[in-house]
């Protein structure tokens, strides 16, 4: 996208550009304590024409400088750049800048120079006060409640960070240049919207009226190069045998569902199991903001769509699901199964469509089972609870259960069977089950360990050629079967 264009994104919500810039001294002061993060202008050159503050700081301020440089800056910048090519237009930046600091005979240290610099490229060609945060590898979640509250998960934890934005009006910038590329919108009367980075990123971001205190932004980061089963074993999520036994169950095309509460690393575990599917099968994948990343070629991936400000156009993660039947897919991958879906799901599961993974929000096993159940019924049909629970058993063969711990680690809890029926109640057995053993240095102490008992799809598992050893489920190697 040119620079042009984002200047025109960007005109609805920025202050006039044409207003004057009070002159400054030249010679400033050392950088007071403080974030330092509070950034002028629109992210990509929407906020880049930034007017001058309703009241004006005082002479000779940092914030001012920046503003002042800033602005200079865009007005030399060639609108018609491609700011796709990074590494060009932060030469070009890097050019500007130093001219302009020499032509107005601004004295800054080095690091006051490089830190300017780089937060006026974040405004240019990033997300602003956020860039520092998502380009820091250790930082798994971003929080940012109204603009001087910001909050970051790191192993686990929520801290506060010295980050803040001007004001409302330069979050509400920053969100509009994240829904804008995706034909999304954010307004009063649509106040909440689900988007996504360039990198793959999930965010949630809820404006007024609805929310109290500003607009809010959450933004789940995904890592640049996703993390691999060996990762999880070394983390200790999962356990190299039970990894041994859930490639099994995808391979042999047992239907699988990966349940836990938010941020227990489900979309994490979906894609470290969609790697086990076979390189020649063709894959569908649906999800309301596109997330997983799977490595193989055979990839279609779709997306839901909200409705357009007529109220007209919503694609649901339902209709989909019922369009991917005639898509003639060997697999099929839902994000997230929240609502009447879950019907639509289940029939796939039960319609020859085996091998498909899912994931949903719940407590356990137990409760994953009862949350399809509650879901299907959302869809209205009219059906016996009995006939739910029936396709429920027929369709899922494995929940595979995730928890963040108190400790902020996040494990594979339990993989459960899902056995049979017995009168009108599902009935479930543990194949793998988290054992805590104690806490040291404050981390938990414990060990996904099989149960001993083995599960009733076997033979499926069998008939795929796979031979998975006793010693897996905690069977010493002579018993028999």
């Amino acid at each position: 996208m040119s620079l042009l264009k984002r200047i025109e994104q960007g005109q609805g919500r920025s202050n006039d550009p044409g207003q004057p810039q009070p002159q400054r001294p030249a010679q400033i002061p050392a950088q007071p304590s403080g974030n330092g993060e509070q950034g002028g202008g629109l992210s990509a050159l929407q906020a880049r024409r930034v007017s001058a503050p309703t009241t004006a700081p005082q002479a000779g301020t940092y914030f001012d400088l920046k503003t002042r440089v800033q602005n200079k800056l865009l007005t030399e910048l060639d609108p018609s750049m491609d700011i796709s090519k990074t590494e060009d237009v932060r030469r070009t930046i890097m050019e500007l800048f130093e001219q302009i600091l020499s032509e107005e005979n601004i004295v800054l240290s080095r690091p006051e120079r490089q830190r300017l610099f780089e937060q006026i490229t974040a405004e240019i060609l990033g997300f602003g006060p956020l860039q520092p945060l998502l380009d820091d590898e250790s930082i798994t979640e971003i929080m940012v409640n109204g603009p001087k509250n910001i909050y970051v998960e790191r192993k686990g934890k929520i801290v506060r960070v010295p980050v803040t934005f001007e004001g409302n009006d330069h979050v509400m910038r920053v969100i509009d240049r994240i829904v804008a590329p995706l034909g999304r919108r954010i307004d009063e009367s649509s106040p909440y919207v689900d988007a996504r980075l360039p990198d793959g990123s999930r965010v949630n971001a809820v404006i007024p009226p609805i929310s109290l205190v500003g607009p809010t932004l959450t933004i789940r980061k995904f890592a640049k190069t996703p993390i691999t089963i060996d990762q999880m074993v070394g983390y200790g999520s999962i356990t190299p045998e039970a990894v041994e036994f859930l490639k099994a169950c995808v391979i042999a095309r047992l239907n699988i569902v990966i349940s836990g509460g938010t941020g227990s690393g489900k979309t994490t575990l979906l894609n470290v199991l969609s790697g086990f599917i076979p390189a020649d099968e063709r894959i569908l994948t649906i999800e309301n903001a596109a997330e997983l990343q799977l490595r193989q070629e055979h990839v279609v991936t779709l997306e839901s769509r909200p409705a357009n400000i007529e109220g007209r156009g919503e694609i649901t993660i339902r209709q989909l699901v019922v369009n991917a039947l005639r898509m003639r897919p060997d697999r099929i991958v839902v994000g997230e199964i929240r609502d009447e879906a879950a019907l639509d799901m289940l029939q796939a599961m039960n319609t020859g469509h085996d091998g498909s993974m899912t994931t949903a929000h719940s407590n356990s096993p137990r409760d994953t089972l009862a949350r399809l159940e509650t879901m299907t019924l959302m869809a209205g049909m009219d059906l016996p609870v009995r006939a739910i629970r029936e396709q429920i058993t027929a369709a899922v063969d494995i929940v595979c259960h995730q928890e963040r711990l108190r400790d902020g680690t996040r494990k594979v809890v339990a993989i459960t069977e899902v056995s049979g029926m017995e009168g009108d109640v599902i009935t479930t057995t543990d194949i793998f089950v988290f054992e805590q053993t104690g806490i040291e240095n404050g981390k938990i102490v414990g060990r996904l360990r099989p149960t001993g008992l083995r599960p009733k799809f076997m033979d499926k598992i069998e008939a795929a050629g796979i031979h998975l050893p006793p010693t897996i489920f905690g069977v010493g190697s002579g018993r028999r079967y």
